[in-house]
């Protein structure tokens, strides 16, 4: 490879944000929805967008070079596979995630990725002045925007993980900081005998009860409004987290997981579903996923040996790391004996 090759694939990777924020303003004014019927001009798109004529069509035409759309004569687009996960009326859409990146209140904050570097402290605590957390209980459109493309992102990966672990073992599943319960609702259809409990904070847990009644399954399940710190519902045959513990910080992590311990049995089983940070020079999903929590939240992703060292203080045993076709695994413990 030429330094004139290596040059362009660094190009490529320093300009990736003006790619990034391409698809976030197509995301956030529903280009791929107008383009579902079939190709437009983008003075059609931008009638219906209401934007500028000549705007649109350099944003068209830039992400129609990217492989997002495909320009066709007399400047009219059309979808191109990779567009068609914009829509935000198919399965495995990206549109939320898409529409959530670039908001202002992220972007900001990743501006300041090199004082997080620097100081070590949360950027998004520096330039916004709370954590991320109370910003958008603050902040009502932000929130919903953090709970449409968690909702989004989950549906992407529930089946897949789902199918890593055997629920049919548990007659009961906790989902601790479950959000709106996408993920327990697709275990819950897969398995009909289990049944369920979602703890989340009071105000997700009330839009979370609503989405059960249509999938038919509130019997089956109970939301409880509540705050993991604090305590967890007891007595669960399983006690599932999917991305919680990379949110917090090593001494944050372990007193939500001696909470779920003390309200565990000792034949319960503890699901642990997040990133695993693979070998040097692999897995750039997951220490992206690092970088975007130590922009963010404060909390980090871990390695196998640094999940064994959390469970070890926190009264667990890890015994199987069960990778998925997705980035993320599938980690199981079970408590040891006090």
């Amino acid at each position: 490879m030429t330094t004139h090759d290596v040059g362009g694939d660094l190009s490529k990777l320093l300009m990736g944000f003006r790619v990034s924020q391409a698809i976030h303003v197509a995301a956030t004014l529903g280009l791929a929805d107008l383009l579902a019927p079939g190709p437009k001009t983008s003075d059609e798109l931008a009638e219906a967008t209401n934007t500028h004529l000549l705007a649109l069509y350099r944003l068209m035409r830039a992400l129609a070079s990217a492989g997002i759309f495909r320009e066709c004569d007399h400047r009219r687009f059309e979808l191109t596979p990779v567009g068609e996960l914009l829509r935000s009326d198919v399965a495995g859409t990206h549109a939320p995630i898409a529409q959530l990146i670039g908001r202002p209140i992220y972007w900001q904050a990743w501006g300041d990725l090199l004082h997080a570097v620097r100081s070590g402290e949360t950027a998004f605590n520096h330039v916004h002045g709370v954590d991320v957390w109370e910003y958008r209980a603050s902040h009502a459109q932000e929130g919903e925007a953090f709970d449409r493309a968690m909702a989004a992102h989950t549906d992407r990966f529930a089946a897949v993980v789902a199918e890593a672990c055997d629920f049919d073992r548990f007659a009961s599943v906790v989902d601790v900081g479950g959000g709106d319960g996408t993920f327990l609702a697709k275990i819950l259809t897969a398995h009909p005998r289990v049944r369920a409990t979602l703890l989340d904070q009071p105000h997700v847990i009330a839009r979370a009860a609503a989405s059960f009644e249509p999938l038919g399954l509130s019997s089956r399940c109970r939301a409880v409004g509540g705050d993991f710190f604090v305590s967890v519902p007891e007595g669960g045959d399983a006690y599932l987290m999917k991305s919680i513990l990379h949110d917090w910080d090593d001494p944050a992590s372990i007193d939500i997981l001696r909470i779920c311990r003390k309200a565990m049995k000792p034949t319960s089983r503890l699901l642990v579903v997040e990133h695993v940070i693979g070998p040097p020079n692999t897995g750039p999903e997951g220490k992206f996923a690092d970088l975007h929590m130590l922009v963010l939240t404060g909390g980090r992703e871990r390695t196998r040996d640094e999940f064994d060292a959390l469970f070890d203080q926190s009264g667990f045993r890890l015994v199987t790391v069960t990778p998925t076709s997705t980035p993320l695994s599938v980690i199981e413990c079970v408590p040891e004996s006090s």
